[in-house]
């Protein structure tokens, strides 16, 4: 059975799942963010996937990029599997605007997390589910 990191649960709000990653958004509202989690235990990098599975993430990372940037209009997409806090496998998916408060540095310690208010938190969300398919369940 799959768990999710301690950490990843405290940062962040689940979204849904595709076939093999959970979807969350991480809890700052200074950015749209967020993380794919591929539902498998005691992975911490890519290449420990199988290959079905390697083949599977790679869609659903599309998939969401090319869904957040038409969402949200970004300037950039930032894609990162860093994993030096967390170790469980997880790629943010940050979606970057030329006048976002981090621009152009990465945005990792820049800034305190700024927590969605209930409303705004709503808003990102529903602008996100209902354009979601490709095997996608939402949280609800």
């Amino acid at each position: 059975m799959f768990v999710l990191h301690q950490q990843l649960k405290k940062d962040c709000f689940l979204v849904g799942s595709f076939p093999l990653c959970q979807l969350l958004l991480m809890n700052d509202v200074q950015y749209p963010w967020f993380i794919l989690v591929p539902q498998r235990n005691s992975m911490s990098e890519i290449y420990q996937l199988s290959d079905e599975d390697q083949q599977q993430l790679n869609q659903e990372s599309i998939y969401l990029s090319k869904m957040l940037m038409e969402t949200y209009k970004g300037d950039k997409l930032n894609i990162a599997a860093l994993g030096n806090v967390v170790p469980q496998l997880h790629i943010h998916h940050v979606i970057r605007y030329k006048d976002d408060i981090s621009w152009p540095a990465p945005i990792w310690g820049k800034h305190p997390a700024q927590p969605y208010a209930d409303a705004k938190l709503k808003e990102r969300l529903d602008k996100l589910q209902g354009k979601l398919k490709l095997g996608f369940v939402a949280n609800r």
